[in-house]
């Protein structure tokens, strides 16, 4: 399994969620990239940090696009070198 460069940032029955996941799978599977989903509601660091602004997708830890995925942006983040930033959740 591919070590996730793309997160993308959401909660269920969100239509922007669904479109930029059919955006973020088709460029992955394009690119050979992998990626995963989390949801606000699970976490409420992200909810706080993001609720008002998913979708959110992340490319190597860092905040790329929200509400909506500019597929030609996403494509040629991806085709840059990992910046070896990685998103890191401060401790309470």
């Amino acid at each position: 399994m591919l070590e996730p460069r793309i997160t993308l940032i959401g909660k269920p029955g969100c239509h922007l969620c669904d479109e930029a996941r059919d955006v973020i799978s088709r460029v992955a599977d394009d690119l050979d990239v992998g990626w995963t989903e989390v949801s606000v509601l699970d976490d409420p660091e992200l909810m706080n940090r993001y609720a008002e602004q998913i979708p959110v997708t992340l490319v190597d830890g860092r905040q790329h696009d929200y509400w909506r995925v500019d597929e030609r942006r996403l494509r040629a983040a991806l085709k840059r070198p990992r910046s070896g930033f990685s998103l890191r959740r401060r401790r309470s």
